[in-house]
């Protein structure tokens, strides 16, 4: 735990230190790299290290190849492109994309796990946990995209109507998302409450990006950070409420 509350701490403060600098991509990778690090340090914590690395590893599979078909063919998200600002790339792919995916893929899903609970099977319940860890994991591209396009490291064939990003994007990752809940599933399914430090991670993610898209960046953007707050906002204060209350959905132990 303590590794991974420290590790958090450093995700921050590289967080701070990007909203600062003129030229913030310099720090993307870092903080890409320390995320995804803080969160298998906290699955560890709770599921154990071959676990986590599993479910990591999965989830950086999942990531990468929707990325790799995806600037290929323009499925699922639309057609785009990386330019060659954020390196080192593998078939066109930046592994710092692979490796958000699998970093923030962690944390949507234990914000899902919080909320259904950790039931294991295949019935309703564990359908349920995986939408709302693919809806968890899709709002946070509400922030991401436009920042992104903000530094220049992807561009859109054909731009759309939320800052330049088209709408198929988010249908394309609610897709890649329900896709990456399923492995992270079949890994750490009904092994108990998920990690508080995990739903922190989502947390944080989400205060950081808020604070940052109204007050920080230049120029503001107030549209991006309501959107991505409340898409953020709304199932981290859920998951929050779940395991203060210790309670999963439809009924209180």
């Amino acid at each position: 735990m303590w590794a991974g509350c420290g590790l958090l701490a450093a995700t921050l403060v590289a967080q701070c230190a990007s909203g600062v600098r003129a030229r913030p991509v310099g720090l993307t990778g870092a903080i890409v790299l320390l995320v995804a690090a803080t969160a298998v340090a906290f699955a560890a914590g709770r599921y154990g290290p071959g676990r986590a690395a599993g479910a990591l590893g999965g989830a950086f599979a999942v990531g990468y190849a929707a990325e790799w078909t995806g600037v290929r063919t323009g499925v699922p998200f639309g057609e785009y492109r990386y330019t060659g600002v954020l390196q080192p790339q593998v078939g066109d792919v930046p592994v710092a994309v692979a490796l958000a995916w699998a970093g923030m893929g962690l944390a949507a899903y234990a914000v899902a796990t919080a909320i259904t609970g950790p039931v294991a099977g295949n019935g309703a319940a564990r359908a349920l946990r995986l939408l709302v860890g693919a809806a968890a994991l899709t709002a946070w591209d509400l922030f991401l995209d436009p920042q992104m396009l903000r530094l220049g490291l992807w561009e859109w064939a054909r731009p759309g109507p939320y800052r330049g990003v088209p709408l198929t994007n988010f249908a394309g990752w609610l897709a890649v998302s329900l896709l990456l809940m399923a492995v992270v599933d079949r890994v750490l399914a009904g092994r108990g409450r998920p990690p508080a430090g995990l739903v922190a991670v989502y947390t944080a993610m989400a205060v950081m990006e808020t604070v940052a898209f109204a007050l920080v960046f230049r120029p503001t953007d107030p549209l991006v950070a309501a959107a991505g707050g409340v898409a953020m906002g709304v199932p981290a204060a859920l998951a929050w409420t779940r395991l203060v209350g210790n309670a999963p959905v439809g009924r209180r132990r």
